[in-house]
C-alpha cells in the first residue's frame, strides 16, 4: 500500500480504494515525545529531532503522513518577532510583534536563512531519505495570520475596522514572504503544503472581509505553489465553505462544527450555479475534496477509544475525503486515540 499515491489521488480527485488517515495540522504529542526522545522545545530547531517527531505518529500509531513543523511562528520569527519556543506540552508563540503599520513591514535580506526556516528546510530532506512513500505534508502560515504575528492581533483587528485599506496593504506585504517561504519549500520538495489561516475564521472575522481581503491573497498563493496544496481554517467555517472552495486549492480542512454533508451539497450547487458550471475563472472548478471533522478539542483529546471511533465512522458516512484531525492535536491527547482512528477506518473498510 502506497501512501504518498493514495494521499495525492485523493487530493487529485481521483477515486481510491479507501480513505488516507493523515494530519495535516500540527501533531506532536508528549506521549511520543517520551517515546522517541525528541521533545519540545528542543524539536522546534533541531532538524533531526524535528523529522522524528514529525514522523512519530506514523511509527506509533499508523498514521499516514509525516508532518513538520508543530507551529505557526516560523515565518513571524524569521521576520524579526519575539517568539516564545514554549515547553514540552506548550507549543511556541509569537511574544511580540516587530511592526506597527503595514508600511513598516519588510522581509528581511536574510529571510530564508533566518530563525528555524532552515531548520524546516533540513528536516523535509531528512524525512525523504527516510521514507519513500510516506506523504511528506509542511505548514507554512497563511498570510492574513502572518499578518496579525507581525503587527499584533489587536492591532489588525482595530485597523480593519478603523482602516482596512492598511490591512489590506499589510496581507499583500505578508503575502511576498510566505511566496519566498514557498519557493524555498519547492526545493526541497514535500509532498504537501498545508496553509494554515486560523485568524481568518469567521469567529474572529466577519465572512464578507475574509472575501474581500483574505481570500484574494490565498488565492494568489495557492497560485504560486506548485506541490498539491490544502488550506486549513479553524472554527465554524460553514457559511464560508464555498469561498474556501474556490480559492485554488486541493483541498479544504475543516473542524467538526463543520456539517461534512451540507459543506458538499453547498460546493456542489455553488459550482453548478456558477457561468459555466465553473466555480472559479482561474482554476475552473471547486475543491470538493475535504480534510478533517474529528475533533481535537474533546474526541481525540479526551475521548475514549470507541468515541474515536464513532466519530470516524460517522465521518466516512458522511463522506469525508480525508481523515483527520479537525485542527492541531492537544499535545497531551493518547496514542490510543491516534491509532483508534487507523483501527476504525480499516474495519470500515474491512482492511
Amino acid at each position: 500500500m502506497n501512501l504518498k499515491e493514495n494521499l495525492l489521488s485523493v487530493l487529485s480527485g481521483e477515486k481510491v480504494d479507501f480513505t488516507p488517515v493523515v494530519s495535516v495540522t500540527q501533531l506532536a504529542i508528549t506521549e511520543a515525545m517520551d517515546k522517541t526522545g525528541a521533545s519540545w522545545p528542543e524539536a522546534h530547531s533541531d532538524p533531526e529531532k524535528m523529522a522524528k517527531l514529525g514522523s512519530s505518529l506514523y511509527e506509533l500509531a499508523g498514521l499516514e503522513c509525516a508532518r513538520i513543523p508543530f507551529c505557526l511562528t516560523i515565518e513571524a520569527e524569521a521576520m524579526g518577532a519575539q517568539v516564545d519556543l514554549g515547553g514540552r506540552d506548550k507549543p511556541p508563540q509569537v511574544s511580540s510583534s516587530p511592526f506597527s503599520s503595514a508600511d513598516d513591514i519588510d522581509i528581511p535580506d536574510d529571510f530564508l536563512d533566518s530563525g528555524r526556516i532552515p531548520t524546516v528546510l533540513k528536516a523535509v530532506e531528512i524525512l525523504k531519505e527516510n521514507y519513500d512513500d510516506l506523504p511528506i505534508i509542511v505548514g507554512i502560515t497563511g498570510p492574513f495570520t502572518l499578518t496579525g504575528h507581525l503587527i499584533g492581533v489587536e492591532n489588525m483587528v482595530r485597523l480593519l475596522k478603523t482602516d482596512p485599506d492598511e490591512i489590506e496593504d499589510a496581507v499583500e506585504n505578508s503575502l511576498d514572504a510566505c511566496m519566498d517561504y514557498v519557493e524555498a519549500l519547492s526545493e526541497v520538495e514535500p509532498d504537501v503544503i498545508c496553509v494554515a489561516e486560523p485568524t481568518a475564521s469567521p469567529e474572529l472575522i466577519d465572512p464578507l472581509q475574509f472575501k474581500s481581503i483574505a481570500k484574494p491573497k490565498l488565492e494568489d498563493l495557492a497560485g504560486f505553489i506548485n506541490e498539491k496544496k490544502v488550506l486549513h481554517i479553524c472554527g465554524s467555517t460553514q457559511n464560508i465553505i464555498h469561498d474556501m472552495a474556490s480559492i485554488g486549492y486541493d483541498g479544504i480542512s475543516v473542524e467538526e462544527k463543520v456539517d461534512i454533508v451540507k459543506a458538499k451539497e453547498e460546493i456542489e450547487r455553488s459550482s453548478s450555479q456558477s457561468v459555466g458550471g465553473k466555480c472559479l475563472p482561474t482554476t475552473g472548478s471547486c475543491s470538493s475534496v475535504i480534510l478533517g471533522n474529528i475533533s481535537t478539542s474533546q474526541t481525540l483529546f479526551t475521548g475514549s477509544v470507541e468515541d474515536v471511533k464513532d466519530e470516524v465512522k460517522k465521518a466516512l458516512d458522511d463522506g469525508i475525503d480525508i481523515l483527520a484531525p479537525s485542527c492541531g492535536l492537544a499535545p497531551l491527547s493518547p496514542i490510543a486515540n491516534i491509532k483508534a482512528m487507523v483501527e476504525a477506518r480499516n474495519e470500515y473498510y474491512d482492511i
